[in-house]
């Protein structure tokens, strides 16, 4: 696991919501439905990420992610409701709160893949959401410029991500040169040409 503090690793997971929720507000009327990834839309981005963050208080209360997944709506506009940044930025702040608990980021989530520490759970997320950031500015014609501290630190915690991706979770990488730009080493490592 990476050496960052649990008031560090607090800051940056709260950092890189407000990265997105920034992108979130700036999303006008008509981009809900123009393309973000292959195959999803910015509807899509945005409720894959209001679930994640609806996901956490109930993995760090022990619960294993299989009883929690069905506890939340699959379809996109059941997730974002009448007012998407709303029901983003509520996700999110319960998210946070739960990570702010205390002995939270001593604690173990059950995903799929098995047991891993709160921590690890957090240093994900976070990167989850720096790479998600872009993804739904350069949807949106937003800005792309990632907050170089987010990006310090996501680079720090995808050093542990295997060589060729996770399937299913992250792409393969991209070859950059070493000389890139932190954030285009970032995207690269995540699949994605800057």
């Amino acid at each position: 696991m990476a050496d960052f503090s649990p008031v560090e690793l607090l800051e940056l997971f709260q950092r890189a919501q407000a990265s997105f929720t920034d992108r979130v507000d700036a999303i006008e009327p008509g981009q809900w439905d123009d393309e973000a990834l292959p195959g999803w839309t910015v509807a899509d981005l945005v409720a894959h990420l209001v679930k994640e963050a609806l996901w956490v208080p109930p993995l760090l209360a022990g619960e294993p992610v299989d009883l929690v997944d069905g506890r939340f709506p699959e379809d996109t506009e059941d997730l974002l409701g009448d007012d998407p940044l709303t029901g983003w930025e509520t996700a999110a702040d319960a998210a946070l709160a739960a990570f702010a608990e205390d002995s939270a980021l001593r604690r173990t989530v059950h995903l799929t893949r098995g047991p891993i520490p709160a921590a690890e759970y957090v240093e994900e997320l976070t990167v989850d959401l720096t790479v998600h950031s872009w993804d739904l500015a350069r949807a949106t014609a937003g800005d792309t410029a990632l907050d170089p501290q987010l990006v310090t630190a996501a680079l720090v915690i995808a050093d542990r991500v295997p060589a060729d991706g996770v399937a299913g979770r992250y792409a393969a990488p991209l070859d950059v040169p070493a000389t890139a730009p932190p954030q285009t080493r970032l995207l690269a490592r995540f699949g994605r040409r800057a």
